[in-house]
């Protein structure tokens, strides 16, 4: 078998801050520094203006890769990317972060609900078509392998945490940076993160405990916008205060809101990795989320999980972790522990070992 000369990726989207881009930026740095050409080719509907100079058109990709290259494909959600990559002639590899239910969806944004019917059709079409599977989590995996897929390796969300938290906006922090406790939860605004049962727990910790505590969300709103609405109709009517839903944010600008927080509370039903998680754990949030798809897996037993929602529990264990018992250093103890195991892994070496098959 002759090598490849390239490796490309292919995204249904590329917006340069979320976690699959971001995956793919530091993927293609491997792939050059290993000797190859790599491009990521997408939609150039689905990217913004400015980082278009980064991204090759993926309607194209079938004239430019030849039938031993490697095409990468980062499946995540129906789009014409995966029905192009479907039918290149080279040789292929799929990365599945996984699809959304549309479920979550449906009645608040039909078009995307319609995206993401589509992108597990895609899913399930596109079994046998790749040399090599993986997924991001187990959880992703067993989801690939229902659909028929076989062999599936699973290779975690690859990101540099040290990179990503080097910025950090000192005047954000100044704003959030006070003795009133900081809950977050960092995650797109969408009805699969459930929201608005993290601000009922909240509503219940701040009436309880402590009437100063702010709650902060950070995450887009793009095309859910009325699901945003709802949240803050719902932190009204439950009389909670100090509820900001910030939508997107630059990274300096989370990174700052990271640095101050106090508590990451996730309520999230579905998630195929959940990067925040991480990222929390380097930031030194004690974390408290609800034991959702691959969170169990991400956390691997650090943090605190539970599964039921009984908020005035989880109120009172938000409580707990802030008063001093020991709680908070046993939690982190853990968390720390977990994160390092996590940056021991050397997964830019895993990766190369699982492409030897096409490369």
């Amino acid at each position: 078998m002759a090598s490849p000369s390239a490796i490309h990726q292919i995204l249904a989207g590329y917006t340069g801050y979320d976690a699959i881009s971001n995956e793919a930026r530091i993927v293609r740095g491997f792939f050059r520094e290993w000797g190859y050409s790599s491009e990521i080719y997408t939609d150039p509907e689905h990217a913004p203006r400015e980082l278009r100079h980064e991204i090759r058109d993926a309607a194209q990709a079938s004239d430019e890769l030849g039938t031993e290259d490697v095409a990468l494909l980062h499946l995540s959600i129906g789009s014409t990317v995966n029905e192009i990559f479907a039918a290149l002639p080279c040789k292929k590899v799929i990365l599945y972060h996984n699809v959304t239910p549309a479920r979550y969806f449906k009645g608040l944004n039909p078009e995307l609900a319609e995206a993401l019917d589509l992108g597990r059709g895609q899913a399930a079409q596109l079994a046998g078509v790749a040399n090599v599977n993986l997924a991001d989590s187990a959880f992703n995996a067993r989801e690939l392998e229902g659909m028929g897929y076989r062999d599936v390796g699973v290779l975690p969300l690859i990101v540099d945490l040290d990179e990503a938290s080097k910025a950090s906006d000192s005047n954000v922090r100044v704003r959030y940076e006070n003795h009133a406790p900081l809950v977050l939860f960092v995650g797109r605004c969408a009805p699969n993160k459930a929201i608005e049962d993290a601000i009922e727990a909240f509503a219940l910790f701040q009436s309880a405990h402590a009437p100063d505590s702010r709650f902060v969300q950070i995450g887009s709103a793009a095309g859910t916008e009325t699901y945003a609405s709802l949240i803050i109709a719902t932190a009204r009517e439950l009389g909670a205060e100090n509820v900001e839903i910030l939508g997107s944010r630059p990274q300096s600008f989370l990174n700052a809101v990271y640095e101050t927080a106090d508590i990451f509370l996730s309520m999230s039903e579905h998630e195929g990795f959940c990067l925040p998680l991480l990222e929390s754990m380097h930031h030194d949030i004690p974390i408290l989320a609800y034991q959702a798809g691959a969170v169990p897996e991400t956390l691997d037993s650090a943090g605190v999980l539970f599964s039921e929602k009984n908020f005035a529990s989880i109120a009172e264990m938000m409580q707990r972790v802030l008063s001093g018992d020991g709680l908070k250093e046993d939690i982190l103890a853990g968390q720390r522990k977990r994160l390092a195991a996590y940056k021991a892994r050397n997964l830019e070496g895993e990766l190369r070992e699982i492409l030897t098959a096409v490369m």
